[in-house]
């Protein structure tokens, strides 16, 4: 059966805005970008390149489960997006009717990318904070692993046959 919710996971720089927002149009389903969901105090925190902790997450994961949550329980589909790095941070996402998606790619190709980002306030410097801290999802967690090598709309077409999907 195909999830009602996608959650698209990884870290900064490996797509998840760009795919969450084309996954979420090409389905027409509501989108909810992680970024919104955090306290101006972690906003700040991140603009002055200095990782969160896990006390900074908490509260911004449990914002993200109650959209998730919300969406359910008024029978809504959407994709939201979160680095979920860790899998006590994914276990806090996940519902039955919700697929995790991890954008998958190499630090290589990730800091590539995100040299040519403007104008985001996640600096590149902060990337191996985020590689440190990413547990990779494990096979019970059902956890979809899509690489990040094509263009955006090939990973939405991946996403899109993978999940069995359709607009």
């Amino acid at each position: 059966m195909p999830p009602r919710l996608l959650v698209v996971m990884g870290v900064s720089g490996s797509g998840k805005t760009t795919v969450g927002a084309l996954l979420a149009g090409r389905l027409g389903w509501p989108y909810a970008e992680a970024d919104g969901f955090h306290s101006p105090e972690n906003l700040a925190k991140m603009a002055a390149g200095h990782p969160l902790t896990d006390d900074d997450r908490w509260p911004w994961l449990r914002a993200i489960g109650a959209w998730i949550d919300g969406q359910l329980a008024r029978g809504q589909r959407g994709v939201v997006t979160c680095s979920a790095l860790k899998r006590a941070y994914r276990d806090v996402l996940r519902r039955p009717e919700v697929q995790v998606v991890y954008l998958h790619g190499s630090r290589e190709l990730i800091a590539e990318r995100m040299s040519a980002r403007h104008g985001h306030f996640f600096k590149p410097a902060m990337l191996d904070s985020q590689f440190a801290a990413l547990e990779e999802p494990a096979p019970d967690e059902g956890i979809l692993t899509v690489p990040i090598g094509g263009t955006p709309a090939e990973i939405t077409d991946a996403i899109v046959a993978a999940t069995g999907l359709s607009p």
